[in-house]
């Protein structure tokens, strides 16, 4: 009998020990494609043991996407980085595959999300190495506030930033970021809602003999407003002298109707949703105006319309004369046939004269 309470205090014992092993891991709610995905973790577990870590993609069924072995370090911790590039947007989970932990926290949600069109630069991608290099450009729902810029050169090193640049009212923002060779520079941008992605600029070194190269730099005017098929935007856009090009933003399926010099209303709808919608026109220092609505009628949303090649851009308060007529015709009744008034008179003509001779026969 006493070897019997022995064992079952030796078995509670041991379910007792192997109970108290714990781990815990952190990883952020949400985080953009393309950073590093940073699982930290804590345990009970012995220093150098090793530990599974998978991040698995949750859609109808959970997939795994990567796997990491990872080992408890000297102060009972340990870490896993998971490369998100190329990742799809979309719900994931990271987890540590261990079970009778107790109150261990063995797994955390993490929600993958593409910020990378909220961005669009307008300084130029390829640039002449001068002893800088231009960043410049728009920033959506970033009017008003700033930006955070980090710029990485060649030799992976930190050239500029991090540091936060104004942007404007329309979002825009620009700097000069000094640096001392050509080469490769990763800028990447941050603000208030994380961070939002980043751009290659390739600085080349043009060897002349005496001369030095000139450099055209594009002006790009924006402008941004509300717009569905039911209240479209308009805008008014003042060219400069060569061909104007005209971008929408992307995400949602926008359509570009314009006249051409002869009053003929043209219509522009080839991207679909991933690309921005994009149209060419002679600007010859003339003022010409556009209509930008959804594609689907559902759709009651923020369009952003860049112009390079532009002087200005602005809101249409009214409806600009090219779309007057038309939007006139499209609401203008169909006249009524006079036919059937005169049939309904004739009808009521005879009715009588039959009445009249009625009443004479009696």
């Amino acid at each position: 009998m006493k070897k019997i309470v022995l064992l079952v205090m030796g078995l509670l014992f041991l379910t007792g020990v192997a109970s108290a092993y714990q781990v815990n891991i952190d990883a952020p709610d949400s985080l953009p494609v393309g950073k590093p995905l940073i699982v930290n973790g804590t345990t009970t577990f012995g220093i150098g043991t090793p530990i599974d870590v998978v991040l698995y993609y949750q859609l109808t069924t959970t997939s795994e996407i990567k796997r990491k072995i990872v080992y408890v370090q000297s102060d009972y911790t340990f870490r896993a980085v998971f490369d998100t590039t190329g990742l799809k947007t979309g719900m994931y989970k990271v987890e540590v595959p261990t079970s009778g932990m107790g109150d261990s926290i063995t797994m955390r949600v993490v929600n993958l999300v593409d910020r990378s069109d909220d961005i669009q630069l307008t300084s130029q991608m390829s640039q002449i190495f001068n002893g800088k290099i231009s960043v410049a450009g728009t920033i959506k729902g970033d009017e008003n506030s700033g930006v955070q810029i980090e710029v990485i050169g060649p030799g992976n090193s930190v050239v500029f930033g991090p540091l936060y640049v104004n942007t404007n009212y329309q979002g825009s923002f620009s700097t000069d970021v000094p640096i001392t060779e050509p080469g490769d520079y990763e800028v990447s941008f941050t603000d208030a809602g994380g961070y939002i992605g980043d751009r290659i600029i390739t600085v080349n070194q043009f060897l002349t003999f005496g001369t030095t190269p000139t450099v055209t730099k594009s002006v790009v005017v924006s402008a941004h407003t509300k717009s569905s098929q039911e209240n479209p935007a308009y805008f008014i856009i003042t060219g400069g002298t060569g061909l104007v090009t005209i971008h929408t933003s992307s995400s949602i399926d926008w359509v570009i109707e314009y006249a051409d010099d002869n009053g003929v209303i043209h219509v522009v709808n080839q991207q679909g949703e991933q690309y921005p919608e994009q149209v060419q026109l002679q600007g010859k220092g003339k003022t010409f105006s556009i209509k930008v609505y959804p594609y689907k009628v559902s759709v009651n949303s923020e369009v952003f319309v860049y112009a390079e090649n532009a002087t200005q851009i602005v809101i249409s308060p009214t409806i600009p004369a090219p779309f007057a007529g038309a939007a006139a015709a499209s609401q203008t009744p169909t006249p009524k046939s006079p036919i059937i008034p005169l049939l309904v008179v004739a009808a009521v003509g005879i009715a009588i004269l039959i009445l009249a001779k009625k009443d004479e026969n009696r």
